[in-house]
């Protein structure tokens, strides 16, 4: 079965960095995407930042763009999120997914992932 783990979660101050990483085991090869997405106590699970590895698309939701960069390693089947100049809204349990978006504008809906880890909680105080 597919299995995805994060880790790299952790409290940090405003204004600094944290770097995730979302380790995929079992049979995660037909999945052609990858992202990240986090959730805050009441509130939605929100999409953070997507990567294909097909054709090489990127997505960042705009509340991160410029912070974060989402990155991935296939030999590993690791993806990563580095997040840079950290604010307390980004506060939350972030999340890994994994599946195969059908189209470009889809990457950022929950339902086009099928696979998803438990998540690690990232907490930024200020």
């Amino acid at each position: 079965q597919v299995q995805l783990v994060e880790s790299g979660g952790g409290l940090v101050q405003a204004g600094g960095s944290l770097r995730l990483s979302c380790a995929a085991s079992g049979r995660t090869f037909s999945s052609v995407a990858m992202a990240w997405f986090r959730q805050a106590p009441g509130k939605e699970r929100e999409f953070v930042a997507a990567i294909s590895w097909s054709g090489g698309f990127i997505y960042y939701a705009d509340s991160v763009k410029g912070r974060f960069t989402i990155s991935g390693d296939n030999a590993k089947n690791t993806v990563y999120l580095q997040m840079n100049s950290l604010k307390p809204e980004d506060t939350a349990v972030y999340y890994c997914a994994a599946g195969n978006p059908r189209r470009i504008s889809w990457y950022e809906l929950r339902s086009e992932y099928n696979y998803w880890g438990q998540g690690t909680q990232v907490t930024v105080s200020s």
